[in-house]
């Protein structure tokens, strides 16, 4: 009996099978069929398909190639806004502490990696506000009012950025980028290369968000330690020392306002309030 329920199966499949397979083949006879009468009756004519054609053509001056370089560079830019975004601003410090808070308090993944990474965006706008509003000022500005050209713009604008940088970057990551770099010791700040400023900074950020990083883990770390010597003095060495230390960080993280004093001394890092 169970064989021939399982040949009947097989069948009702394959019958089934084949019903899709004439569904489709006769709908497509009569696509067929209705184009062919279109074309016949001369009804083609009406109605149109929609063409795409890519290919290089030969400019009709040299204003159509300038315009098609000025898409190509703003898209260039676009893809590298996250990458500008990350590693010429406060952002990189920023998240970076802000995960190291995170473990050293122990709450796995509370607050989220989303709700991190958008509190150091912010906090990176409200930073570099003052940077963005000179570089509004100076550079976007009398571009737009056409008071300059783009490549002066450009110039003008890198300025406010080079010098953010060069007050948060040791004189020791810069050397060491000189030096690999086999190029001419700069005589002033302002010789410095975007090549080896940006290098330097990003090592220098993550420098300082490893030491900010190391004193925030201290006092978590003490709690940890006394709740372990407590619970191995009581013989409760199968009870895990964080499920009994976390309550303990969260009440000393809150009575102390930890957030209010961690981005606060995490801005004024930046700004030298």
């Amino acid at each position: 009996m169970k064989k021939i329920e399982k040949y009947m199966k097989m069948g009702q499949s394959c019958r089934l099978s084949n019903y899709r397979l004439w569904k489709y083949l006769f709908t497509l006879m009569l696509a067929i069929t209705i184009y062919s009468a279109f074309i016949q009756d001369g009804m083609a004519a009406d109605f149109l398909f929609p063409s795409l054609r890519l290919g290089v053509e030969k400019g009709g001056d040299a204003g159509d190639v300038s315009t098609l370089l000025q898409i190509i560079f703003l898209l260039t830019i676009l893809t590298l806004a996250p990458s500008i975004l990350i590693l010429m601003t406060s952002f990189t410090r920023l998240a970076v502490v802000f995960s190291f808070l995170r473990h050293a308090m122990g709450t796995q993944q509370t607050p989220s990696n989303q709700i991190i990474a958008g509190l150091a965006l912010f906090l990176t706008f409200f930073i570099m506000m003052p940077v963005w509003q000179k570089i509004n000022s100076s550079a976007l500005r009398p571009y737009l009012n056409e008071e300059i050209s783009q490549e002066v713009a450009l110039k003008t604008a890198i300025t406010p950025i080079r010098k953010f940088m060069l007050q948060q970057t040791r004189e020791k990551d810069l050397s060491l980028f000189v030096k690999m770099a086999k190029v001419e010791k700069p005589k002033n700040m302002e010789d410095i290369s975007l090549s080896i400023l940006i290098p330097s900074f990003v090592i220098s950020e993550l420098k300082t968000a490893f030491i900010i990083g190391f004193l925030l883990y201290v006092p978590f770390l003490i709690i940890d330690m006394v709740v372990a010597s407590v619970l191995l003095s009581m013989g409760m060495m199968m009870l895990p020392p964080i499920l009994i230390s976390l309550p303990f960080k969260l009440m000393l993280f809150v009575l102390i306002d930890g957030w209010h004093l961690i981005v606060g001394s995490l801005v004024k890092s930046f700004t030298g309030g």
